[in-house]
């Protein structure tokens, strides 16, 4: 039997590697500065001592594991253009575990250590979650259709990763439009360029190069802080060898005392359960690009990371990371990400997480990670049939209303005057340029869920699946009754969910149980069922093929 040429490092991997380092290094950097709300200085121990050496190890893991995933996968299909699932820190759970559940217990008892062991806990607490989960996610993508997991993570791509990263670029052009260019003309066109390197590599370059001499020709033309010599050696100044540190002593401590953590687990527990889903999705991602892993390993691999990350001191979990088409097209393989775990160990080991951001600025490499969300977006039409295309569209609507409601939340934390709660304590039906604030909210919670089910049930009418999409919409109705989806709670400016069976007692806040519209959704699966009939129509045999190979032979 002939057997594939599968090396353990291609050349356009270190484009792979350059667009994953930017992405965690974002993380690490929020990290760094985030934990200072909640009294972890960027000096301090917990955060040397634990918490970056403890999120390295779990990127590295993730990073090994999936390499290998990908070089067997390569075996058995004896094929050599396998990509690895990209893996590291999870943005969502990282803001919102630090938000929602470290900030409020350092609010209460300024104590910096109960805040981390807090963290601990939410993120062992999705680890969990996300290692049972792995169980029934197979036989979860066996029922749902393609146009419903790829279409939320189309939203996400728009709302949370490419349009973050195009503002970045537009807000300091004269550093992030030259590698913007770059990265569009070698990822887009194939262009061979001048010089034998990647292209991510030279966008870097050429991005590092604007910042430090640009301010120096034209100082009138650039925003934001210019780069500093003595910064750089203000952060070497703090480099040492950071050994990791086993934490489950205090993480048991807490787990001891279930009055001191149970009421988080209405973050918790949703944030695991989106967890799941997005990691499901990024699978069916990359079947659809056309590297078929199974999801049980994966999703245990990734339960396991955040697990490991938890007991070394870390309190954010790890996932698979959206985007997999993205680094395929770009020639990547398995070797960007085993570079990104070593990377990842050595700058958290020794405290150099710092030096680097502070000499290649974080504007050289957004348009990589651009390009990423670009992709996932267009494979969510091209690698779903066809005639799902309004089934992708209707599933974007939620997570376009979740970044409009993000950026609305944001103008309400900076703006210093009425607050979230009192506008709608005083109307629900309160426009904002024609959008409804409470509309915008409800949206938002459990977006993730709210994507997937309506764009499941638009496919499945499409297909004339009356009976599919009546159960569909039964699940929508026990998650909003639940409060998995469009429920909230809001005190202040920050929005919390309201879980039916861990929030009965009463609150400061404004409160929304969505029982209107898990009626609604009952009414949805009534009204297929009588109209449309209580039988699914014989599958529909796809005679497209939906997913081309990308040519990078060019």
């Amino acid at each position: 039997m002939k057997h594939s040429n599968y090396p353990l490092f291609v050349r356009r991997d270190l484009d792979g590697f350059f667009a994953l380092m930017i992405d965690n290094l974002v993380q690490l950097l929020l990290i760094v500065a985030l934990c200072g709300l909640c009294g972890i200085s960027a000096d301090s121990e917990l955060l040397l001592q634990y918490i970056l050496p403890g999120a390295a190890l779990s990127i590295l893991f993730g990073n090994i594991f999936y390499a290998w995933q990908a070089h067997q996968l390569a075996k058995r299909e004896n094929r050599s253009d396998v990509c690895a699932l990209p893996y590291g820190i999870n943005t969502p759970s990282l803001l919102v575990y630090i938000f929602f559940v470290m900030v409020p217990v350092y609010q209460r008892t300024q104590s910096a250590e109960a805040a981390w062991q807090m963290g601990l806990l939410a993120c062992f607490g999705s680890g969990v979650i996300e290692f049972a989960g792995a169980f029934i996610a197979d036989r979860v993508r066996q029922v749902t259709p393609r146009a419903a997991l790829l279409s939320t993570l189309a939203g996400i791509a728009i709302g949370f990763i490419s349009m973050t990263f195009v503002l970045k670029i537009y807000q300091r052009p004269m550093i992030a439009m030259l590698p913007a260019a770059v990265v569009l003309l070698t990822l887009f066109s194939h262009k061979k360029l001048p010089v034998p390197i990647p292209g991510g590599l030279l966008a870097i370059i050429v991005g590092t190069i604007c910042a430090w001499v640009l301010p120096e020709v034209i100082p009138q033309m650039l925003q934001g802080s210019p780069m500093s010599a003595e910064s750089i050696k203000t952060a070497w100044e703090q480099s040492g060898w950071y050994r990791p540190h086993f934490a489950g002593g205090a993480l048991w401590e807490l787990l001891k005392e279930p009055g001191e953590w149970a009421g988080y687990m209405s973050v918790i527990f949703p944030m695991g359960l989106f967890n799941v889903i997005g990691s499901m999705q990024n699978i069916e991602s990359a079947e659809a690009a056309g590297d078929s892993y199974p999801a049980r390993p994966a999703m245990m691999a990734n339960g396991v990371g955040t697990i490991m990350a938890s007991l070394l001191g870390s309190c954010f979990p790890t996932t698979i990371y959206i985007g997999h088409p993205g680094w395929k097209e770009m020639g990547s393989r398995a070797g960007y990400s085993t570079l990104n775990g070593i990377f990842f160990l050595l700058i958290c080991l020794t405290g150099t997480t710092g030096v680097i951001s502070r000499i290649i600025p974080l504007e050289a490499g957004v348009a990589i990670v651009l390009w990423i969300g670009m992709v996932i977006t267009a494979q969510a039409f091209t690698a779903s049939p066809g005639r799902h295309a309004p089934a992708v569209a209707l599933g974007l609507f939620p997570a376009i209303a979740a970044w409009g409601a993000t950026i609305m939340q944001g103008t309400f934390l900076v703006g210093g005057g009425k607050t979230l709660q009192d506008v709608l304590s005083t109307s629900l039906f309160t426009e904002v340029n024609g959008f409804l604030v409470h509309g915008l909210v409800v949206m938002e919670r459990g977006f993730i869920f709210t994507c997937m089910i309506l764009a499941a049930i638009c496919a499945c009418l499409i297909d004339g699946k009356y009976r599919s999409a009546a159960i569909w919409s039964g699940i929508a109705a026990l998650f909003a009754f639940l409060g998995l989806t469009n429920a909230y709670e809001v005190i202040n400016n920050d929005i919390h969910f309201r879980l039916a069976f861990l929030s009965a007692e009463k609150v400061d806040g404004l409160t929304f149980h969505a029982t209107g519209i898990a009626i609604g959704y009952l009414l949805f699966a009534a009204t297929f069922l009588i109209l449309g009939g209580c039988k699914d129509e014989p599958a529909i045999q796809e005679t497209e093929e939906p997913n081309p190979k990308p040519d990078l032979s060019r």
